[in-house]
């Protein structure tokens, strides 16, 4: 943990062990992961089974923003803050045998869940891109029961520019994540002396948690191409969908839940339900149920760190007020959760994962 938590950069505004220069970071908003196992930063077999290959098409760097360059140029291959981590976990359960050795789970075995994404970079992307909408919202004679659903027409100029910029946003975080996969895995071959060969540590999946798709679905009986943008969702194809690995397309799209750093994290596969019934998504996470000012309140005069290490967890943070966001109270049950979606048939359960160490931006 104290390798992992060195070797990757985690935190607010935290820097990366990358040094982008203009040319670097707009090659790297087109080619995503691509541009990372380029750089000597993982495999090709990484790429097979990343979403969309680790890159979508149809990114436009000239419409990114000066300021997110400047953001994005030093937060290349970082964790973030908040929610997101870098977890080693265990497999303590299996559900359905079969698919878990389809995915190459087994119980006891020791697995790593990263969730990250485009950092400051597609923050600002948003930002940049909010006023955009909110002015597309008068000029198109939009009305809007929440101002916070600002939007522009799919055919519009403002749409076109925002889904080109957004896709430069994922390819960055696609990137981002192969990055860290790649010191993740150095970090264990400099303590355990084994090649991430010899111990197996090959990508399970990498998924978008926060993007919006052109897709195609069944509305009423009528194929149709729809714009389907997933915040706080996860995608979970069913088995035989095209956009999934080779690998997989037998079994079903992966679907990964990350829990809270005290309790499970779950691997799912997406279904035939979810495709008619939820146009192909599941639920990302466990979902809030105490703000972070409620949680630290919460906190106050507790040591979560030790309360953690008393239950064999040991975690890593860049400081306390993050432990006391994340603890587990702050968090529903992700067990439930992911019951409910389970029996709802809009995912499956494969496996069940427990953390032994995080690392917490």
């Amino acid at each position: 943990m104290e390798v992992l938590y060195s070797d990757v950069p985690s935190g607010v505004g935290s820097k990366g062990r990358i040094r982008l220069g203009s040319d670097d970071e707009r090659k790297l908003l087109l080619k995503g992961a691509r541009w990372a196992v380029e750089h000597g930063m993982g495999e090709e077999s990484d790429l097979e089974k990343t979403e969309s290959g680790g890159m979508i098409d149809g990114a436009d760097p000239s419409l990114i923003s000066t300021k997110a360059y400047e953001r994005g140029r030093s937060q290349q291959g970082t964790l973030g803050s908040g929610n997101h981590f870098l977890e080693i976990q265990y497999v303590d359960e299996i559900y359905d045998e079969k698919a878990a050795n389809s995915l190459g789970l087994f119980p006891d075995q020791v697995t790593v869940m990263i969730h990250t994404g485009s950092r400051g970079f597609g923050h600002q992307v948003c930002t940049d891109f909010l006023e955009v909408m909110e002015r597309a919202v008068g000029k198109y004679g939009i009305s809007l029961p929440d101002r916070e659903l600002a939007c522009a027409p799919f055919s519009s100029p403002e749409a076109g520019d925002y889904l080109a910029a957004m896709r430069a946003a994922a390819n960055y975080a696609w990137a981002n994540r192969q990055c860290i996969t790649h010191w993740t895995r150095e970090a264990f071959m400099k303590v355990l002396g084994r090649s991430p060969q010899s111990l197996g540590m090959g990508l399970v999946y990498d998924v978008a948690h926060n993007i919006a798709k052109v897709e195609d679905h069944v509305v009423n009986g009528k194929k149709m191409k729809l714009v389907v943008h997933r915040k706080g969702a996860t995608r979970a194809f069913p088995p035989g969908h095209p956009e999934l690995p080779a690998a997989y397309r037998h079994i079903g799209q992966p679907v990964l839940i990350p829990g809270d750093m005290g309790r499970a994290s779950f691997v799912l596969l997406g279904t035939e339900k979810a495709m008619e019934e939820t146009f192909g998504s599941t639920c990302h996470g466990a979902g809030r149920v105490m703000s972070r000012h409620q949680a630290i309140r919460k906190a106050k005069g507790r040591a979560i760190w030790r309360e953690l290490a008393d239950r064999g967890i040991i975690v890593r943070s860049a400081g306390r007020e993050t432990l006391a966001e994340e603890m587990s109270e702050a968090y529903k049950d992700i067990s439930e959760v992911v019951d409910v979606v389970h029996r709802a048939g809009i995912s499956k359960k494969v496996a069940r994962l427990r953390p032994l160490g995080v690392v917490k931006g």
